[in-house]
């Protein structure tokens, strides 16, 4: 670093810009290789282009000095600089004053070169950029933790960083689309809340100087997409941030995306059909229905199957399980089975957890797994034929929870006595328990249609597709600062509401 400072100051000396404000670039590197394709060994062109790039390779020989320039897309094209076109001085500045990673300019003529390589080879050139800090070895692979806090380096280095990106951004745009498709427009609601609810998870607590209040960030987008349909906009949705206050993982974040869709006079089922739909968009987008994951292929095609839950843990554990079972039972068979859970866990909460532990990770292609009990989704309405039940379903693909959907729950006075109970956890010291939001409540008592609801999660989605953790499918995760321990581990399920 300390040699390329002094190069900077060189520069600058010599009344030169080391970072200008601009450069006369009259075309991108791609469209040199479109506009070009083809050309035979050793032949010019009679083209004459201004381009940049970072360079990423350079050899500097006596009298003729080759570089390959990268551009932010990937796209690679070799300059050339030669004694007898650019002359002494400017070749010399070249090999003293350029290094790998710094932007540079370069005009002159497109040809091929006596090996077919198309370049440019250059009458002059120009810094665009310094860099002050070299760049690792290419050819070299990076560590995870080096990909990951410093992503800028992962994306300059890394051709499948930046393809991770695009994917990303194709499957949003996808999603959009199917959405735009189906008459839903596209809102946007508070981040800062007063009351945070729409799932049970921690919420990370702040305070709003202005009003003297204390807020929290959400930890869903549901009930302001609820209030809007309440208000007569009847399919709405919202891509965005959701933050919660718990645990770190290859799955979790405190931070990711989701989509949130509610349809006026919609229930599980219509819901269901607009997932698979957004999904089967989202594969085609990326490319392919067909999906290699470790745990065997994965195919988006045909009907997607429904299981409810008591009869999936029944078959999971080889004995039968039903809303009667009671909490003594289910902590026996996760004795049997390994699984940890709290002893003050009741007999519904024991079920959720059971089958997310035994049933979940054999489920590999997707599956609506439904007919949860009332408290694993406080926001949804009760089953049309079973009261013990509601109308919910978790998509299970890949052994992974992905979206989750309800007939939602509009009766005001079901929904404030849901809340209450929920309300009475958290005054009890449960810190995932919903709040008692009487803005919401008032909502409701105006008047909500029937309506279906949905949510997805973005980064989930991204991870299916291209088999990274969440770590590499957001483009720049929360990480604790460098050079501080590890913190210890804790739990990091969170219920099956809203996943991330």
């Amino acid at each position: 670093m300390q040699i390329r400072l002094e190069k900077r100051a060189k520069l600058i000396a010599r009344g030169e810009q080391a970072y200008p404000v601009g450069v006369a670039r009259t075309h991108t590197l791609a469209q040199i290789r479109q506009s070009h394709d083809g050309l035979a060994a050793d032949e010019g062109t009679g083209d004459f282009v201004g381009v940049t790039g970072r360079v990423v390779f350079v050899r500097n020989t006596g009298k003729l000095c080759f570089a390959t320039l990268q551009e932010g897309d990937g796209t690679r094209l070799q300059a050339m600089l030669s004694l007898a076109k650019v002359g002494d001085e400017a070749l010399a500045d070249w090999k003293a004053l350029v290094d790998l990673g710094d932007h540079v300019f370069v005009h002159g003529e497109v040809i091929s070169s006596k090996r077919g390589e198309l370049s440019v080879m250059a009458d002059s050139w120009q810094m665009a950029s310094k860099s002050l800090r070299p760049l690792p070895v290419l050819h070299a692979e990076l560590s995870e933790e080096m990909r990951v806090r410093q992503r800028y380096v992962d994306l300059i280095v890394r051709d499948q960083a930046r393809s991770q990106v695009r994917t990303r951004s194709a499957i949003v745009r996808a999603i959009r689309d199917a959405l735009h498709g189906e008459d839903y427009i596209e809102l946007e609601t508070p981040i800062l809340q007063l009351v945070h609810g729409g799932a049970s998870a921690r919420p990370f607590r702040t305070h709003l100087n202005a009003f003297d209040q204390p807020m929290t960030l959400r930890i869903a987008i549901e009930l302001y997409l609820k209030r809007a349909v309440v208000g007569g906009l009847d399919k709405v949705f919202e891509v965005g941030r959701i933050f919660r206050n718990e645990g770190v993982d290859s799955t979790h974040s405190p931070e990711f995306t989701m989509l949130e869709a509610y349809e006026a006079y919609g229930d599980q089922f219509s819901m269901a059909k607009i997932m698979q739909r957004i999904i089967l968009a989202c594969a085609d987008a990326v490319g392919s229905r067909s999906l290699e994951t470790p745990r065997g292929t994965v195919n988006l095609d045909g009907e997607w199957p429904w299981l409810p839950v008591y009869r999936g843990l029944s078959d999971g554990v080889g004995r039968e399980v039903t809303p009667e079972t009671s909490a003594e039972v289910l902590r026996a068979i996760a004795a049997e089975h390994q699984v940890t859970v709290d002893l003050g866990w009741d007999a519904e909460k024991l079920v959720v957890e059971l089958f997310g532990e035994i049933v979940e990770p054999t489920l590999i292609q997707p599956t609506f797994v439904c007919d949860y009990p009332p408290s694993a989704q406080p926001l949804a309405r009760p089953h049309r034929r079973d009261g013990r039940l509601i109308e919910a379903w978790d998509l299970i693909i890949d052994g992974k929870e992905t979206g989750t959907a309800f007939s939602e729950l509009v009766d005001p006075v079901i929904q404030r006595d849901r809340l209450s109970a929920q309300s009475l956890r958290a005054a009890a010291g449960d810190p995932e328990a919903m709040a008692l939001d009487e803005d919401f409540l008032r909502a409701l008592e105006y008047g909500a249609p029937p309506m279906g609801g949905l949510g997805l999660g973005i980064d989930r989605l991204v991870m299916l597709f291209t088999g990274v953790g969440i770590r590499e499918a957001i483009l720049f995760p929360l990480m604790k600062p460098e050079n501080q321990p590890k913190p210890e581990s804790q739990s990091t399920r969170e219920n099956q509401s809203q996943p991330e």
